[in-house]
C-alpha cells in the first residue's frame, strides 16, 4: 500500500483516507488541545521550579543591596566622620558579596535549557548589572559622590531585578498573567520603602537643608508607593486582596503612613528631622518583611489557581478526546467495510489491464515494429472485468475496451502509415541514387572527351556536387532502415578511406589530412566507414567559420584504429552535447522533427552497426572534436586497390579527362586501379592533394584523391599500375595543370613567395574557387598524402603511439 510513505496508491486506501480525514482532524484536536493543556501545566510547574532556582537568588541578591544602599547614604550623608556606620558598611558589603556570588552562579550554572531566550536577556541583565558594583564601592568609599547620587545609582542596580520577575512568570496567560503581574507591580512597593528609608538614612546623617532635588527624590518615590498600593492592591483576586488589606488596615501599616506625612509637611528644611530614627528604623524594616510575605503568598496563590486551571482543561480534553477516538474508530470501521467490497472489483479490473498492458499491447506493438500484420481486435479482446453491474465501475471497464481498441487500431494504422512512407522514401532514394549514379558516369565520359581546361574545370565540380549528391541520398537510404549499395570485395586502405571520406564533402581544401599508418578497412565495412568520415568532416566544416582548418589525427590504439577531427567553431553548449551524445548512442530514436540533427542520426545509425564507438569532446582549438573508434573487427591488412561494386553494374570509366587509362578487369577479376597524378614535373605531388579526392567510390574508389581537387590526371607511370593490354593515346602535348590560390608549388616550401616559385603551376586558372570568390582554407600539406602515409607507416599515428 505504501501510504505512510507518501500518497494513497489504491482505491481502498483512498476511500480509508477519506474516512479517515475527519478522524484525523479529531485526533489532532484531541492532541492539540491536550498539548495545550500539557504544555500550561508544565509550565505552570516549570514556573514554580524556575523561581525557586532562579528568582529566589535575585530576591535575596536585592534584599541585601537595599540594605546596602541604606548604609552606603549615611556614610555619604555623615561625610565620612562615622566610623563606626564604615565598619557597618564594609561588613554589609562582604554579605552582599555572598548573596551577589550566590546569584551568579545559580544563574551561570543552572540548568539554562529549562528558560526562555527572554529569561536568559534578563538575567543577563542582572549579571551585567551587578558587575558596576565594585566600581559605585569605590566611588562610595572614596566619597566622589553624594549620598543621594549613591542611592540613585543603587537603584539603577536593582531595577533590572524586575524584568528578571516578570518574565519568570511570563509562561501564564489569561486572567493568570494579569494576575501574576499585579503582584509584582505590588514588588515594587516594597522597593519604594526601601529607597524612602535610603533618602531618610542619608539626610539624617547629613543633618542639613535637602536640597530642592534631594526632596523631590523622597516625595516621588512616598507618592509612587501610594499610588502603586492604591492601584494594585483591588486588582488582586478575592484571597490575595483581603490579605493586603488587611494589611493597610493595621498598625504598622499606620505607621508608615504616618512618618511618610510627617517627612511631606517638614518640606526640605526638617525633612532631615522629621522622624525619629528608632521608631523610623522599626517600622521600615517590619513593613519590608512584611510586603515580601504578602507578595510571595499572593504569588502562591496564583499558582494554586494556574494547576487548577490546568487539571480542569485537562480532564475536558481528554473527555473530548475519547469521544472523539470513539467516532474516528466507527468512521474507520464503516470506511473499511466498503472499501474492501470496491477494491475487490476494482482489482479485479487492474488484473484484466494488467494482463492486456503488461503482455497483450506490447507484443502487438513488438510485432507491428517487425512489420507483421495484426488484428487489433483479435489480438486484444475485450476485458472480462468490464461487465457485470451497470455501475461506475462496469462503466469504466467497458470505456477503457473502447479506448484499447481505438489504441491498437491507432497504432496499426500509424505503424502501417509509417512503413509505406519509409517504403517511398527508401524508393525514391534507390531511384535518386541510381540517377546519380547513371550522372556520375555521363560526367566521366564527358571528362574523357574533352581536353578543354575550362571545360574540364567545370566538370570536375559537377562530378564533385555529384558525388555529395550520391552521399545524401545514402543517407536517406540509411535513416529508412536499409543499406546502400556500394560495396567492395577486398579491403582498402584506411587512407583512401578517409581520402573518399574528403572528397565527399564541400569544404574539402579545408580539411588537413596527416599520414596514415599501413591499416585496411575490411571490405563489407568501406562504405559505411566513408559515409560516416564523411557525415562528421561535414559538420566539422559547416559549423567552423570558412577561414579556419579542420585537422584530423589519426592512430593505432588498444581497441582498435581512432580518428580525430578537430574544427575550430564556437563548440556545443552542455545541452547541445548532451543531446548530440544521445543521437549518437540511440539512433533508433530517430525524430524527424530534430532535421538539423540527421547527420548525427546517420553516423549513429552507422556506427551501430559495425560497433563503431563515435564520442564528442571540447576541441582544444575552441571548437568541438569528433573521436571514432573502429574495432579490430572491421580492421584488415590492406588489400591491393579495389573497385566498389554498386546496386548497378559498374561501367568502365577512366580516371582521367584526355587520356587514354586502361579498361577494367572483366567481372570476378580484381586488379589494382590505376594511381593518378598531375601534368607537371616527374616524381612532383601537388600539394593539396592529400586525402581531398572527389570522394567518387564509384568505378574509381582508389582514394588517390587528386581528381576530387580539380586536377587532370594522367595514367601512372610508377609501378603498381595495371596494364590491361589495351592502350589510349595520351595528347603529345600535355594539359595545362592546375593549382589553387595560395597553394605551394611543387618542390617549394609552403610559405614561399609566388615570386620565389616555379613556373610549372602558372597555367590555367583556379578551377575549384570556393564560395563566392573566396578560396578554401588552407591546402593540406603534400606530407600528408595517402602516399606519403603508405610510404612511411612508422611515422603514422606517432602521437597515439
Amino acid at each position: 500500500m505504501r501510504w505512510p510513505l507518501g500518497r494513497p496508491t489504491t482505491v481502498r486506501t483512498r476511500i480509508v483516507a477519506l474516512a479517515l480525514a475527519p478522524a484525523v482532524a479529531l485526533m489532532a484536536l484531541w492532541g492539540f488541545a491536550m498539548v495545550s493543556v500539557t504544555a500550561e501545566l508544565r509550565a505552570l510547574i516549570r514556573v514554580q521550579g524556575v523561581y525557586d532556582d532562579f528568582g529566589t537568588p535575585v530576591d535575596t541578591a536585592v534584599g541585601q543591596i537595599q540594605i546596602e544602599r541604606r548604609m552606603s547614604a549615611a556614610y555619604l550623608g555623615a561625610g565620612g566622620r562615622d566610623a563606626a556606620g564604615a565598619g557597618r558598611l564594609l561588613g554589609q558589603q562582604r554579605r552582599t558579596d555572598q548573596v551577589v556570588d550566590a546569584m551568579r552562579q545559580a544563574i551561570r550554572g543552572g540548568d539554562r535549557s529549562r528558560l526562555t531566550a527572554r529569561q536568559r536577556q534578563s538575567l543577563d541583565a542582572m549579571l551585567t548589572a551587578t558587575d558596576r558594583l565594585d566600581g559605585l564601592r569605590q566611588r562610595v568609599l572614596t566619597r566622589k559622590i553624594g549620598w543621594d547620587q549613591a542611592v540613585e545609582q543603587y537603584s539603577a542596580l536593582i531595577e533590572p531585578t524586575f524584568d528578571v520577575q516578570s518574565t519568570l512568570t511570563a509562561l501564564q496567560a489569561g486572567q493568570l498573567a494579569r494576575e501574576t503581574e499585579t503582584v509584582f507591580e505590588l514588588v515594587r512597593v516594597r522597593e519604594f520603602v526601601s529607597r524612602e528609608d535610603a533618602l531618610v538614612a542619608g539626610a539624617r546623617a547629613a543633618g542639613t537643608a535637602l536640597t530642592p532635588g534631594q526632596y523631590d527624590a523622597l516625595t516621588q518615590t512616598i507618592e509612587d508607593r501610594r499610588v502603586f498600593q492604591q492601584t494594585y492592591v483591588p486588582d488582586l483576586p478575592a484571597d490575595s486582596r483581603v490579605l493586603f488589606e488587611k494589611f493597610q488596615d493595621g498598625a504598622l501599616y499606620r505607621s508608615l503612613n504616618q512618618g511618610e506625612d510627617a517627612l511631606l509637611r517638614a518640606g526640605a528644611g526638617g525633612a532631615s528631622q522629621a522622624v525619629a530614627a528608632d521608631s523610623w528604623r522599626s517600622t521600615v524594616d517590619r513593613i519590608v518583611k512584611q510586603y515580601r510575605d504578602l507578595c510571595t503568598e499572593a504569588g502562591d496563590n496564583s499558582a494554586a489557581r494556574g494547576r487548577a486551571f490546568a487539571y480542569r482543561e485537562l480532564t475536558k480534553a481528554a473527555i473530548a478526546g475519547a469521544a472523539g477516538l470513539i467516532v474516528a474508530g466507527l468512521s474507520l470501521w464503516f470506511a473499511v467495510r466498503g472499501a474492501r467490497r470496491i477494491s475487490r472489483r476494482l482489482e479485479a479490473l487492474r488484473d484484466a489491464a494488467d494482463v492486456l498492458a503488461g503482455r497483450q499491447l506490447p507484443d502487438v506493438m513488438r510485432r507491428l515494429s517487425a512489420g507483421e500484420e495484426v488484428d487489433a481486435v483479435a489480438e486484444a479482446p475485450p476485458l472480462a472485468a468490464a461487465g457485470g453491474r451497470d455501475d461506475e465501475i462496469g462503466q469504466v471497464g467497458r470505456s477503457f475496451n473502447t479506448a484499447r481498441l481505438a489504441a491498437v487500431e491507432a497504432a496499426v494504422k500509424q505503424a502501417t502509415l509509417r512503413r509505406g512512407l519509409f517504403a517511398v522514401l527508401l524508393n525514391i532514394a534507390r531511384r535518386n541514387q541510381a540517377l546519380v549514379h547513371r550522372q556520375l558516369k555521363l560526367v566521366d565520359t564527358l571528362e574523357r572527351r574533352t581536353e578543354d581546361p575550362d571545360v574540364l574545370r567545370e566538370l570536375f565540380r559537377i562530378d564533385h556536387l555529384t558525388t555529395r549528391m550520391r552521399r545524401h541520398a545514402e543517407s536517406l537510404i540509411i535513416l529508412s532502415g536499409s543499406a546502400p549499395g556500394r560495396r567492395w570485395r577486398r579491403p582498402v586502405p584506411i587512407a583512401q578511406v578517409v581520402s573518399s571520406a574528403v572528397g565527399e564533402i564541400e569544404d574539402y581544401a579545408r580539411v588537413v589530412v596527416p599520414p596514415m599508418p599501413d591499416t585496411g578497412i575490411a571490405a563489407d565495412a568501406v562504405a559505411d566507414v566513408v559515409h560516416l568520415f564523411a557525415e562528421l568532416l561535414e559538420n566539422a566544416t559547416v559549423f567552423s567559420p570558412p577561414h579556419t582548418q579542420v585537422t584530423l589525427r589519426t592512430g593505432r590504439v588498444g581497441g582498435g584504429f581512432v580518428l580525430e577531427i578537430d574544427d575550430r567553431g564556437l563548440g556545443l553548449d552542455a545541452e547541445a552535447h548532451a543531446h548530440a551524445e544521445r543521437t549518437l548512442t540511440d539512433p533508433d530514436a530517430f525524430d524527424p522533427t530534430r532535421h538539423d540533427r540527421l547527420g548525427l542520426y546517420v553516423v549513429g545509425r552507422l556506427a551501430a552497426r559495425h560497433g563503431i564507438d563515435v564520442s564528442l569532446r571540447d576541441s582544444p582549438y575552441g571548437g568541438t572534436t569528433a573521436v571514432v573508434l573502429l574495432p579490430e573487427s572491421i580492421l584488415a591488412e590492406p588489400g591491393g586497390t579495389d573497385t566498389p561494386q554498386d546496386t548497378e553494374p559498374p561501367e568502365a570509366r577512366p580516371e582521367h579527362g584526355g587520356a587514354r587509362v586502361p579498361l577494367p578487369p572483366e567481372q570476378g577479376e580484381v586488379r589494382p586501379l590505376p594511381s593518378r597524378r598531375r601534368n607537371g614535373p616527374a616524381g612532383s605531388e601537388p600539394p593539396g592533394a592529400s586525402g581531398v579526392g572527389s570522394g567518387r567510390t564509384g568505378a574509381r574508389e582508389s582514394g588517390t584523391g587528386s581528381d576530387a581537387a580539380g586536377l587532370e590526371t594522367v595514367p601512372s607511370e610508377q609501378p603498381g599500375a595495371y596494364d590491361s593490354g589495351v592502350a589510349w593515346d595520351v595528347p603529345s602535348e600535355p594539359l595545362p595543370t592546375r593549382r589553387r590560390p595560395g597553394a605551394p608549388e611543387p618542390g617549394v616550401a609552403p610559405g614561399t613567395p609566388p615570386s620565389e616559385a616555379g613556373a610549372a603551376w602558372q597555367g590555367a586558372p583556379e578551377p575549384w574557387p570556393a564560395k563566392g570568390t573566396d578560396v578554401p582554407g588552407s591546402p593540406v600539406t603534400p606530407s600528408s598524402t595517402p602516399e606519403a602515409s603508405r610510404q612511411s607507416p612508422s611515422d603514422a599515428g606517432a602521437s597515439w603511439q
